[in-house]
């Protein structure tokens, strides 16, 4: 029977339709037709490639073996020579493609060898869309065809023989693995599988000796450097840098080291510096060998630049980051950071900022709508804010309206251990001046009164905050006062000194002093404490387990109880924090120690080494688990009211997480979620409360690239609305931590504000304090002013309004000339000392009541050692002040864009010296002078272009 004859026939009503609509019917045969269309009416050209195509894969199965030698040839030359638009596949290729069936066939039953490696190398591009997934086709043809020069199929084949080698390499090495493991029990299968496996080993010339270089050659870096990442070979990319493409190069390789886990981070960073030393960019080698944080990799690179101008540019850099490497006099001096205070007055002049100011002139209070009665007050505590906001708001300038030109008047408005803060308070105003500053200081350190005295001991540490001399004159007027039998708040102030003056310089002078001081059980807790962090400031990052185990012992030998009843204890956990500072899985051996301390101070401890060991690294396991612990909740107070509360706490803590049945011991079953603020807030929770480190935590670990702080904002509002009591009071500073010194972003700061009107006090200090973080010294006139209502607001609360107060002194820190914070304004480097005193500081904001208004508020100090000046000063060959024209504008990221993009966008031009923000990228805006840094910040040394016309 025909085909019409079996058809089914269309029902009546269909026909009729169809005959009424003519129209419909043209307009569905076109809808449906056009497929069709496509395929059938080929141009005549082709139909004539079409029918050689097809003639073409005849030939292959050919008998006579030259036939199918020039029926191959043609057909790769067809291919290789065919052009496609971006969207469509190539005409010779679409014509093979219902003929690869025929041709795997053909290439299996070939005899000859010739032939055979002509098909594979046609089959090998044809398997890129026709090869089912997993079978990896394409890799398979390639490796049976020619060897040699894939890059003449062109860039998307090489790029889909990429990724297939890289999942076959991974693969080969989990089986020979897996044979391995099998062949240790001995069964005979395992071992015929052991024998059948591929070396992964056999994949690496392909890659090694056509992939990489063909990617390398088209500009096509970040492809090469991810399928060296996937084989493990990435040391092979250094002998591809050249001078076109090592920009490119390391600019990649320095934002993956933000994404990889360890120790693949630093292996990443290890590359980028062998590769910028290759191309004698030694200033750029240095930067990333600081991201490693690697003194021998410092070291290196210092002695094998040759230039004595680029190693002057490169003393200027680690002046800048706290570091002195050992180098000959000239160096040295300038790595003392000598220069700080003259360029940064030189900056003040030009700024017209020399003027010092009051703390009235901060505070405006003309502006604050408060009655005139209560205004006029003149308390110890509002005396000391006004001690600390002085203090803040002349960091460095060596001049003032309160403390160096009334005498003494000032220091004795001043109570008891308000005074010792008035008196080192003249050290944050001389800060980084120590020939000029100690001069000043010496006369209080023979006064009668103890806290004077304490003071002025504090302040010789504040003064050499950041800078070294060759005197050690802070080592040499300290060091008796720490040694010999002296009262607590003198001990702790020469303590304190001594670690803000040599923070990060691992001096072992220091140790010597210090470490009898916290070994020794007749010391006072409270002096211990002090010590603990000054050990941990000078030895910061350096992993020092001496020090590790000296401050363990504290915790494990004194009694749990005196412990956790002090709330300074948790400056023991910083100071081991701190040793272990970014060192990531180094910090293994401590954590194990940890575990030896009983309750909540351990859980504590445990915490804080975990959470500084990982700062900065954006290690998101660690970031998950941490946010895990915040989640939880304490156990209900009313679940057995027969059992007194500690013992319903211990009852209830076995189902619980170790956090929280140490926080139930600890504090007596604290209340539950946030959502009853109301009632829990008059509930006594822990003074050493591990869930606020955890939240802390999570914002030290994430503030290292910019990705993770956006999403830790949005992690930290959701735990803020669900978290207990002390979660939500340590929310505002871990939101402030993500973003010091960088009040753009105007979402963070809405929200904190929000914060500051809590209903819970602790809560509203953290939020005034954070908001200072964020605008520290940018002189933000949107924050100055919110600051500016909440001190009409509390004006009936002194603790909060001292809080007020430390915040807006924050604000206008150095009269807006500082930055306090720990990255350089690519977000890049991260800066140890900065870092420290910050994770130092929020710790200490946990407790604001009863370390900040008891009488360790001088603890605030800390905060002048994380000030640096955020200038851009450039200098001639001679080191003289050469003002140039520079354009300023917000960063743009380029990493892996072709070509040679704009890296900054909305620009304005300046004159140096000027300062940069937070997001911030300077330029050379003429080819007049060459820097000898890529990076325009900080001090940049500039040399003549021989080749600058200025008539052009």
């Amino acid at each position: 029977p025909s085909v019409a004859s079996v058809m089914p026939e269309k029902p009546v009503s269909e026909k009729k339709e169809e005959t009424a609509d003519p129209a419909k019917v043209t307009k569905d045969a076109k809808g449906k037709g056009k497929g069709k269309e496509k395929e059938e009416d080929l141009s005549e050209e082709d139909a004539a490639l079409l029918e050689q195509m097809e003639l073409l894969v005849k030939r292959c199965a050919d008998a006579e073996p030259e036939l199918r030698k020039a029926a191959l040839q043609s057909m790769i030359t067809e291919v290789r020579t065919s052009t496609s638009s971006m969207t469509s596949v190539p005409k010779p290729l679409k014509f093979l493609r219902p003929h690869y069936g025929t041709l795997k066939e053909t290439h299996a039953t070939s005899a000859d060898n010739d032939t055979a490696i002509l098909l594979a190398d046609v089959l090998s591009v044809l398997a890129m869309t026709m090869s089912e997934e997993g079978k990896r086709e394409s890799l398979q043809y390639r490796l049976v065809g020619s060897q040699t020069d894939i890059g003449s199929w062109g860039h998307e084949y090489v790029r889909h023989l990429a990724s297939e080698i890289g999942e076959e390499y991974n693969e080969r090495l989990a089986r020979a693995e897996a044979a391995e493991k099998a062949s240790e029990e001995g069964s005979t299968e395992s071992l015929m599988q052991a024998e059948s496996c591929k070396p992964a080993e056999d994949l690496l010339p392909l890659i090694l000796k056509d992939i990489v270089p063909f990617f390398m050659l088209h500009n096509a870096e970040a492809e090469a450097i991810d399928l060296l990442m996937e084989v493990g070979q990435l040391d092979e990319l250094v002998q591809h840098v050249d001078k076109t493409n090592c920009g490119r190069i390391c600019l990649y390789l320095g934002q993956v080291a933000n994404y990889v886990p360890e120790p693949e981070d630093a292996q990443v960073l290890t590359v980028a510096v062998a590769s910028l030393r290759k191309m004698g960019l030694y200033p750029e080698a240095l930067r990333m060998a600081m991201r490693l944080n690697q003194d021998s990799a410092i070291d290196e690179i210092l002695t094998a630049c040759d230039d004595e101008m680029v190693k002057k540019q490169m003393a200027y850099m680690l002046a800048r980051q706290g570091l002195r490497p050992e180098a000959d006099d000239d160096f040295a001096r300038i790595m003392d950071g000598a220069h700080q205070t003259e360029h940064y007055i030189e900056l003040a002049r030009d700024l017209d900022v020399l003027e010092p100011k009051t703390p009235e002139d901060i505070y405006k209070t003309h502006l604050e709508k408060r009655s005139s009665s209560s205004a006029d007050i003149n308390s110890a505590r509002q005396n000391l804010a006004a001690t600390f906001v002085n203090a803040f708001l002349n960091v460095g300038f060596g001049t003032d309206k309160l403390m160096l030109t009334e005498g003494n008047k000032w220091l004795y408005k001043n109570k008891e251990h308000g005074m010792m803060s008035a008196a080192a308070s003249l050290g944050a105003i001389l800060c980084w001046d120590v020939d000029g500053g100690l001069s000043q200081i010496d006369k209080f350190l023979y006064s009668n009164d103890n806290y004077i005295k304490a003071g002025a001991l504090l302040a010789v540490g504040v003064v050499n905050c950041g800078v070294r001399n060759e005197c050690d004159p802070a080592l040499a007027l300290l060091s008796e006062y720490i040694e010999g039998k002296h009262p607590a708040d003198i001990k702790m102030g020469a303590v304190l000194g001594l670690g803000l003056a040599y923070a990060g310089t691992k001096k072992d002078e220091v140790l010597e002093l210090l470490m009898p001081v916290v070994a020794d059980l007749d010391t006072p807790l409270e002096v211990v404490c002090i010590a603990s962090l000054a050990l941990g400031l000078v030895f910061s990052a350096s992993a020092n387990e001496d020090i590790a185990q000296a401050l363990m012992s504290v915790l494990m030998e004194r009694p749990s109880e005196t412990l956790e009843k002090e709330s300074l204890t948790r400056l023991v956990c910083v100071g081991v924090g701190l040793v272990y500072l970014g060192r990531q899985n180094e910090v293994e051996l401590a954590l194990e120690l940890a575990k030896a301390v009983q309750g909540q101070v351990g859980s504590y401890c445990t915490l804080t080494l975990e959470t500084c060991a990982y700062a900065g690294t954006g290690n998101v396991l660690k970031v998950q688990r941490l946010l895990a612990l915040t989640g939880e909740h304490a156990p209900k107070e009313d679940e057995d009211e027969a059992t007194p509360a500690p013992a319903a706490a211990a009852a209830a803590a076995p189902a619980a997480s170790p956090l929280t049945a140490a926080r139930a011991a600890g504090a007596g079953a604290a209340a539950g979620a946030a959502g009853a603020a109301t009632s829990t807030s008059t509930k006594e929770w822990p003074k050493i409360d591990s869930q606020a480190v955890a939240v802390l935590g999570c914002s030290l670990v994430s503030c290292g690239e910019e990705l993770g702080c956006e999403m830790m904002v949005r992690t930290l509002f959701h735990v803020f609305q669900y978290g207990d009591l002390p979660v939500r009071r340590a929310v505002p500073l871990a939101m402030g931590l993500l973003f010091v010194s960088n009040p753009m972003r105007t979402n963070i700061l809405d929200n904190i504000s929000k914060m500051t009107h809590d209903q819970d006090q602790d809560t509203a200090t953290s939020a005034i304090i954070a908001m200072g973080l964020v605008a520290a010294g940018t002189n933000n006139s949107k924050v100055a002013s919110s600051l500016r209502s909440l001190a009409t607001y509390y004006s009936k609360e002194p603790g909060l309004l001292f809080a007020v107060r430390l915040a807006q002194g924050l604000v206008h820190a150095g009269k807006g000339l500082v930055t306090l914070s720990p990255y350089h304004p690519d977000r890049s480097v991260m800066h140890t000392l900065t870092f420290s005193a910050l994770t130092a500081v929020v710790h200490i904001m946990l407790d604001f009541k009863g370390i900040v208004l008891g009488k360790f508020h001088f603890l605030l100090y800390l905060l002048v050692s994380a000030m640096r000046p955020r200038m851009l000063v450039t200098l001639d060959e001679e080191l003289k002040p050469l003002p140039v024209t520079v354009r300023v504008g917000q960063a743009v990221d380029v990493v892996g864009q072709a070509g040679r993009p704009k890296t900054i966008t909305g620009f304005q031009t300046h004159t140096t010296p000027l300062l940069l923000a937070m997001g911030e990228r300077a330029e050379l805006a003429t080819n007049e002078y060459i820097p000898l840094s890529s990076f325009i910040e900080g001090v940049v040394v500039l040399k003549k272009n021989p080749e600058f016309d200025a008539s052009i």
